[in-house]
């Protein structure tokens, strides 16, 4: 049945009904958003920019303060920050668990469990989908495809819909030629604004793109028939029309946000569908690559009732494995299959400059998380743990500053008010760590 409603046996729901009754709000008046509020995979427009009201970085602390730090078990997923809270997932006794930390002492504030674990050679049996905070309420989504709506006060299950059973997914995991998240799991996080929520289901039975009311679970609309791969959904406007533009398995495809009416479809078939990174959305241009496609920019293009696609430009030299770039002014910044760090022309393609010793870690394995800065400035976080800026916007990188912050790691941090949250650790048991990179 669809969706699955979640009610506790005690008198929260009472409570939050009184409350709600008072004209306090969906969450019993919690602050959920704050001006500099990072709420989702890569940001608050889910490009790695921060709030508006982020104040720039201009330089870093040599030894950024560590504010707090907690244990964090076994897991991908990056943090995300509304209001007071930190909301992070990890595994715990063979549990997907979803947790709400405070974001000024790391105080865990609730638990909840999302789902069964999930396991193959890629990792632990842990999450690897970063949640989703909108409107008093927090999304997680499982690597077996069960998509669960909190609220984001007290971690009260709201309901909850699952995209094998209700959509008609397949999930086998590492088993003979799957592709995609039915083989490495459900890692796209969705994407949520007022009123919608857009999820990646995945299901070739006219379900691969799922739209949803995000208070109540009901499905809006359906529709497609891809497999997902591992990329979030981007949502839009390309050419003057709203639309979800989804990385699948085989092809970019971009969605009509209000029905659900397949645009356009670019194929794209790479082995076992490795496709992991975040497309770029521009007014009529997709950027979107993997390590085998290389970097594309694809044209976007309405004519009537008619939508084409067609290739602008491919550069390899900035072909993303499972980093995702970030677009700072005109220029593209991403970490190419050389672990070098590239910056790339976003107009034309062309290498703007390279480089190399920044990341030191085997090139199929690399990965650095980017964070916008102000101006041509840019944040990384290194696998090694290392946290630099740099200038983007002459012939070479220009260093503005670096400082060790944590160990190995794959995580794509959350920057928030001057504080860096991040988790500490790869794969098995770590930290989540807030640091101070601003003088108060």
């Amino acid at each position: 049945m669809l969706p699955i409603p979640m009610v506790r046996r005690h008198s929260l729901g009472l409570c939050a009904a009184l409350v709600a009754a008072l004209g306090m709000g969906p969450v019993g008046g919690w602050a959920v958003h704050g001006a500099a509020d990072w709420p989702q995979w890569r940001g608050p427009t889910r490009t790695g920019h921060p709030a508006a009201d982020e104040a720039p970085l201009m330089t870093l602390p040599a030894s950024p303060r560590v504010v707090w730090s907690v244990e964090a078990g076994p897991g991908y997923a990056s943090p995300v920050v509304a209001g007071d809270r930190v909301f992070v997932a990890e595994a715990q006794g063979g549990k997907e668990v979803l947790r709400a930390l405070d974001a000024t002492s790391g105080t865990e504030r609730w638990k909840a469990v999302v789902d069964e674990t999930f396991t193959d050679s890629q990792g632990p049996a842990a999450p690897r989908c970063t949640p989703v905070v909108s409107e008093g309420r927090v999304f997680a989504q499982s690597c077996r495809g069960r998509l669960a709506c909190f609220r984001a006060s007290d971690g009260q299950p709201l309901w909850a819909v699952d995209y094998t059973k209700d959509f008609g997914a397949v999930f086998v995991g590492e088993k003979g030629n799957s592709q995609g998240a039915m083989r490495h799991g459900n890692n796209g996080s969705p994407w949520v604004e007022a009123g919608w929520l857009w999820a990646s289901a995945g299901s070739t039975n006219g379900a691969a793109v799922v739209a949803l009311d995000p208070a109540t679970g009901t499905l809006r609309w359906k529709s497609g028939n891809e497999v997902a791969a591992y990329a979030a959904p981007m949502v839009g406007t390309l050419d003057g029309v709203r639309q979800v533009v989804d990385f699948m398995a085989d092809a970019a495809v971009g969605f009509e946000a209000q029905t659900g009416r397949v645009l356009w479809r670019h194929p794209l078939k790479t082995a076992f569908s490795r496709h992991v990174m975040t497309p770029l959305l521009l007014p009529d241009r997709v950027i979107l690559g993997s390590h085998q496609t290389g970097l594309l920019c694809l044209q976007v293009r309405r004519d009537g009732g008619r939508w084409s696609v067609s290739e602008v430009w491919n550069s390899k030299e900035a072909a993303p494995n499972f980093s995702c770039p970030i677009l700072v002014g005109d220029r593209i910044v991403g970490l190419g299959p050389q672990r070098e760090v590239v910056c790339i022309g976003r107009d034309d393609g062309k290498l703007r400059w390279r480089q190399s010793g920044w990341i030191t870690s085997a090139a199929d394995k690399a990965h650095a998380g980017f964070i916008a800065a102000g101006d041509s400035r840019v944040l990384m976080l290194t696998d090694g743990g290392e946290l630099m800026l740099f200038d983007t916007g002459g012939t070479t990188a220009r260093e503005l500053g670096r400082a060790q912050v944590a160990g190995v790691n794959w995580c794509n941090p959350a920057l928030s008010g001057g504080r860096l949250y991040l988790r500490d650790g790869l794969r098995d048991t770590g930290r989540w760590r807030c640091v101070e990179l601003r003088t108060r």
